[in-house]
């Protein structure tokens, strides 16, 4: 019986939005047995509500409750500011099937499930909590959303549930500064990052409480601020203060809606078990399941196991025959594909070309396929005669005009509406782009392999159609031939070519019905819509875009290091007592084991090789350079005749006739933990420790009344670490602004913070990041070129001054052996198959384990601050250009370089934002110049 709401009656309001995105994020995936359903963040919510159930009791339980949600993305406040929370991301597709049932699931409980259209949760929280107060009832808003925290007080408290803590007027104040009547004036100042609310610019939660305290009320503040005494800060009050006004509208919560439903309404009632246990045996929950039956008595339901799941999902068995595809000459025969392909709504499109540099290739021809088997090729730019390097330049008989058959493709390729699949789609992409055809949206075969197989295997396409589908592809290498008699595709004959590259589109359409639902089964579909799928766009354009390089410059250097590198030489062939080839491993050998009777630190000699020469390769110099000079100078030389080779030389071939700019090619899944891969040429590598390596930057130049800008981010794998460990004395010096490595060198070494050396830093560097990733003392001493007991003893005290490392480190490598893949913070997945190996290899697959989830988070927020780049610097005159794993490297009009650095600083220091919520804030340094030297 309904009872009236009134003195006496406690009313809790679940904020059910906080409750799902909670469940989402703070537990593992979980898919429905039956057909792959995400169902993890359902559980996590019926999880929560359970234990909320079994916990209202006693004198202070509910009366009424009810659960609270966000109706749409689309609220009043958007007519009123077409920006509000315009720089959300879109909801994860794992998550977008499981909002409904979190609303079945709260009425399964027999829990009032609210929601109004255009209007916020928290407007109909705001509106309940009123009628409350107004009726005589107490209410508690089960929430911790600070947004809420201006309702608190008169009989209006919170409970943050996951830290079962009571938030008063007292809380409210340790949040804002102020109390809850003047947490709007205060945030309308401060504005909202994350619900895209402007706010005064400049003005933080602490200056903004303080100008509230001072003036009373928003309102006193705008009318008097001509009497602050700082300048710049009275400045921003009345040039923005229609802004700041607007700012108070959006987060001022409406606490008088009209409403379908009363108080009354919400009387706790008890759930009907049938009901209950029903909808959780639909949703497969077998272990709540049985802990609900037992509570409430009854019999638990019978949930039974679904059949065993193949290894991949089924597809149409449809066999290849590379004589089934068609070669499309026409534009009759080129529409019916086009007819083909907006009925079936997607298209899987390859394109052949004359080269794997996407700047310099010319387009060939285009595959396309529309289901299993049903596949063309569309042939552009075959020249006529002999399949040689020396055949005719005449065009061969029987193809589209290229400028046709584009013309009829493009709008298809740029139709919403169709979906383009493809295999490393950037490639493709480029090369319609670069004849002014933008293709989305996309699907890429190779980065959903990626987001699922990462550490498997490799993801090319002939490894993935051997693999998953059985079928090796027709091999290129006897098509173009190798060597100098290698020729390009434009010379392979029609008839031949239809057969390799329609089969080429093929098994990327095979491999996306297959990968596709894999996705959520495999509980990767966010790391791919988020992380993978989005980036490609993003790095075709500053692919296309390239960096300047100054060939003038590069050739000074290489001039200057031969020079040195001859120094070098006289110096070491002075050490080892006679001349000698430096540049010879078999003559160091000698040099060095046979005439100057050197031996490794365990005295022993290193091995030979099958011609009888000892091994001087890198790990071997670097263990005798503790104990001896000259490998010392054989490391220095060949780290000078490396940059001279692979930088300073060859980089001078990679500049682009056309453009005067060098275009690097970014691999998305070239690594393992996420880390994007830079070749033809790799940027990533150019050493930045050395002088020499440092000044090679010099010659990346910015275009005249351009500069350069970098930003880096600061020591961010440690704090990632700090995060993920619960490192709690690294997360305080990080908060004090301390120099973490500066910190470590005052405790490792003994030595005064105001009496470190750049080189005890430097050491001390190499001990931080080192030890974090497993380095042993055997490594360390290698690193620093000291002897392995000293090392030892840095690591072990490392260790005692931070123990939570250690810990993090064994709990790494167990889930590893216990689950095969570590995970990021994100939910990347990183195969660990060689975790549970013996050997030498153990060792190895230990430390990858280790440290994955550390750098692959710090590659996957990267990621996300790249991926929300472009559309935050639109309205300025600047292009990403390069990204270098933690620094992100522009090209911008020198008049607007300050304010290009305000915004970038600001979307890579929220990159995490708001999917993980990282202990130790993100810090970013940035810097511009004419060159990369001087803004790095």
């Amino acid at each position: 019986m309904t009872t009236q709401f009134g003195k006496g009656c406690h009313l809790h309001l679940i904020d059910g939005s906080a409750f799902i995105f909670r469940a989402y994020h703070a537990l593992p995936p979980l898919t429905r047995k039956s057909d792959g359903l995400p169902v993890g963040a359902v559980s996590g919510f019926v999880n929560m509500l359970q234990r909320y159930v079994e916990n209202n009791s006693g004198a202070d339980a509910a009366t009424h409750v009810a659960v609270i949600f966000d109706k749409g993305s689309h609220t009043f406040r958007n007519d009123m500011y077409d920006q509000y929370k315009a720089n959300r991301e879109a909801m994860p597709e794992e998550l977008r099937p499981q909002i409904p049932l979190t609303r079945d699931a709260t009425r399964a409980f027999n829990i009032a499930c609210e929601e109004v259209e255009g209007f916020e949760a928290d407007d109909i929280i705001a509106t309940l909590a009123h009628q409350a107060r107004r009726a005589g009832g107490r209410v508690t808003i089960v929430s911790s959303d600070k947004d809420l925290m201006q309702l608190v007080g008169d009989g209006v408290e919170m409970l943050d549930p996951m830290k079962n803590k009571r938030i008063d007027r007292d809380g409210v104040f340790e949040k804002f500064g102020v109390f809850p009547d003047r947490v709007v004036d205060v945030q309308a100042l401060a504005g909202d990052s994350v619900d895209n609310v402007p706010g005064a610019p400049g003005i933080g939660i602490k200056t903004a409480a303080l100008l509230i305290n001072e003036f009373g009320d928003l309102e006193s503040l705008l009318e008097r601020a001509g009497e602050i005494t700082q300048p710049k800060r009275r400045e921003t009050l009345v040039n923005h203060r229609a802004q700041i006004e607007l700012s108070k509208r959006l987060v001022q919560l409406d606490c008088d809606m009209v409403l379908d439903f009363g108080l009354d309404d919400l009387e706790i009632r008890l759930p009907d078990p049938d009901t209950l246990l029903a909808f959780l045996a639909q949703m497969e929950f077998r272990t709540v399941s049985k802990r609900i039956a037992d509570k409430l008595g009854v019999a638990a339901p019978v949930i039974e196991a679904p059949a065993p799941a193949t290894e991949t999902a089924p597809i149409e068995a449809v066999p290849f025959d590379a004589d089934s595809y068609e070669c499309v000459r026409d534009a009759t025969a080129l529409q019916v594909w086009i007819d083909r392909i907006y009925e079936a709504g997607h298209v899987a499109v390859d394109t052949e070309t004359t080269s794997l540099d996407e700047m310099r290739a010319d387009l060939v021809g285009i595959s396309l396929c529309v289901a299993a088997g049903q596949a063309c090729y569309i042939p552009l730019a075959h020249k006529a005669g002999a399949d040689d390097l020396f055949g005719s330049d005449a065009r061969a008989e029987g193809q589209m005009d290229m400028a046709a058959c584009l013309a009829m493709l493009k709008p298809v390729l740029e139709d919403a509406s169709i979906l383009k699949i493809g295999q490393n789609m950037k490639y493709d992409a480029k090369i319609f782009a670069l004849l002014g055809i933008a293709v989305a949206p996309i699907d890429d075969t190779m980065l959903m392999s990626y987001a699922m197989h990462a550490g498997l295997h490799n993801h090319g396409m002939d490894t993935l159609s051997e693999r998953y589908l059985g079928h090796i592809p027709i091999p290129i290498k006897p098509l173009l031939g190798s060597g100098k008699s290698a020729i390009t595709f434009d010379r392979v004959p029609v008839d031949d070519a239809v057969k390799y590259a329609a089969e080429d589109a093929d098994v990327t359409l095979r491999l996306w019905q297959m990968f596709k639902p894999q996705l959520h089964q495999s509980r990767v579909t966010t790391v791919y819509e988020t992380l993978e799928r989005p980036l490609v766009p993003v790095l075709a354009q500053m692919e296309m875009h390239g960096i300047k390089v100054d060939r003038d410059t590069l050739s000074r250097m290489s001039n200057a290091f031969a020079q040195k590198m001859a120094g070098l030489e006289d110096e070491i062939q002075k050490m080892a007592g006679r001349p000698f080839n430096v540049g010879s491993p078999k003559q160091l050998g000698e040099i060095l084991f046979d005439e100057l009777g050197l031996a490794m630190p365990d005295g022993k000699l290193p091995a030979k090789g099958k011609t009888g020469a000892y091994s001087t390769g890198a790990d071997v110099l670097e263990d005798l350079a503790t104990i001896h000079d000259l490998p010392r100078r054989i490391l220095d030389w060949r780290q000078l005749a490396k940059l001279k080779s692979t930088y300073t030389d060859a980089l001078q071939d990679h500049i682009n006739p056309d453009t005067g700019r060098v275009h690097t090619s970014y691999s998305i899944a070239g690594a393992i933990t996420g880390r994007l891969a830079s070749t033809d040429p790799n940027l990533q590598n150019i050493p930045v420790r050395s002088d020499e390596g440092r000044r090679i930057r010099e010659a990346f130049v910015a275009a005249p009344g351009n500069v350069i800008v970098s930003l880096d981010y600061s020591q961010i794998e440690l704090r990632i670490l700090a995060h993920i460990a619960g490192i709690d004395a690294l997360k305080q010096a990080f908060l004090d602004g301390i120099d973490i490595h500066a910190m470590t060198a005052s405790e490792m070494f003994d030595v005064p913070l105001d009496q470190m050396t750049p080189d005890i830093r430097r050491q001390a560097k190499a001990i931080n990041f080192g030890v974090i990733y497993g380095i042993s003392g055997f490594g360390l001493a290698r690193n620093l070129r000291i002897p392995r007991s000293d090392a030892q003893g840095f690591i072990d005290r490392y260790f005692e001054r931070f123990p939570g490392i250690r810990q993090y480190m064994d709990d790494t490598v167990a889930f590893a052996r216990d689950r095969g893949y570590v995970q990021t913070l994100f939910g990347r997945r990183i195969n660990t198959p060689e975790i549970n190996t013996k050997g030498p290899q153990a060792g190895f697959a230990k430390r990858a384990a280790i440290n994955a989830p550390i750098q692959g988070t710090a590659a996957d927020v990267i990621r996300r601050a790249m991926i929300r780049m472009p559309k935050a610097i639109a309205g300025l005159p600047a292009k990403m250009l390069l990204q270098v794993h933690d620094e992100l490297l522009f090209e911008v009009d020198a008049t607007a370089a300050d304010d290009l650095i305000g915004i970038a600083r600001q979307v890579m220091e929220t990159a995490s934002d708001p999917a993980v919520k990282l202990d130790v804030k993100l810090s970013v340094d940035a810097g511009q110049g004419p060159n990369w030297a001087t803004a790095h």
